[in-house]
């Protein structure tokens, strides 16, 4: 028999014996094709002229050789800003969230009595459940210079009100902080899942050779956790372009928008409410790219220091 022969041969006793997983993604792969590719074409629209009454593909090709509304895009000064916020935020989002989970899973695996792991694991998680406009209602509520809750009880003891809400710098730091409340505990599963694949030899070596508790949490947990942390890492500068919209959109007013201004806002602004969508698709095309951008050029320094990667 011939080596191709039994190549296919060896093929087709493969496919009947995991036939089953290849039929299970039929509706994954139907899902993405019908939803994520073929709207694709539409990305036309960023390098013509739109008309409602067209196809992407009648539509008349823009002025610089269809990069108009790229120029127009960059010749604004809102999205200059708003480029510039959406930097800003991710960037401390990065800095000060990440960590943050990590953080927080060193902790709870580290708690001995595991009712109340259990319950803390409850409690935190439950902010990620929450809308932003729940969750920008709250803080009102909490942070509002002359009647939350908090300026009124430092205002008792003698301390000036805080602008939260009313004061730019403020204003980034409360952004932040909320992300962090909303989110920390829903990340800490992931990092909880890492912690619980180590192998518990390891924790009994490291007693056996007198580690303490924090050693074993640095010489152990976190060394497991690594593949985790710079998967994650990599997929979190994957998206430093990107910007969420109902978060500064639900914390704004009209005192921060020099700070809240974000990409999504400005393609909201200019693509729905001033029906410029030319423009916002380019916008929004210049910020995939960037972000694809980002995340090979993380996952490609990764490997470069050993790690492996996303792919």
């Amino acid at each position: 028999m011939s080596t191709s022969a039994m190549n296919w041969n060896k093929t087709l006793s493969y496919l009947r014996r995991y036939w089953v997983l290849y039929a299970m993604l039929i509706l994954p792969i139907a899902f993405f094709i019908t939803f994520r590719y073929i709207p694709m074409h539409y990305i036309q629209i960023a390098f013509k002229e739109y008309s409602i009454v067209q196809s992407p593909w009648e539509m008349k090709w823009a002025d610089n050789n269809g990069f108009e509304y790229f120029i127009q895009a960059f010749s604004n000064r809102d999205f200059i800003y708003a480029l510039r916020n959406t930097l800003m935020l991710n960037f401390l989002d990065l800095i000060f969230g990440f960590p943050a989970p990590i953080i927080l899973a060193l902790i709870l695996n580290e708690l001995v009595f595991k009712r109340f792991k259990r319950f803390t694991q409850t409690v935190v998680y439950l902010p990620h459940f929450l809308s932003w406009v729940i969750i920008s209602g709250m803080a009102l509520q909490l942070l509002a210079p002359t009647n939350g809750l908090i300026n009124i009880l430092l205002n008792r003891m003698g301390f000036d009100s805080i602008p939260f809400l009313n004061d730019p710098v403020y204003w980034v730091g409360t952004y932040v902080v909320l992300g962090i409340w909303q989110s920390v505990g829903w990340n800490t599963i992931i990092y909880l899942a890492a912690i619980t694949g180590i192998n518990p030899e390891l924790y009994e070596a490291a007693s056996v050779d007198g580690a303490g508790r924090f050693r074993k949490i640095w010489h152990v947990t976190l060394p497991g956790l690594r593949p985790t942390i710079i998967v994650l890492l990599i997929l979190s500068l994957g998206q430093i372009l990107s910007s969420e919209f109902d978060r500064p959109y639900a914390l704004s007013n009209k005192l921060v928008t020099d700070v809240s201004n974000v990409i999504s806002i400005f393609v909201y602004n200019y693509g729905i409410r001033g029906l410029q969508f030319s423009l916002s698709t380019a916008v929004g095309l210049f910020q995939s790219v960037v972000c694809v951008i980002f995340l090979f050029a993380a996952n490609a320094l990764a490997k470069r220091f050993g790690e492996r990667g996303i792919w």
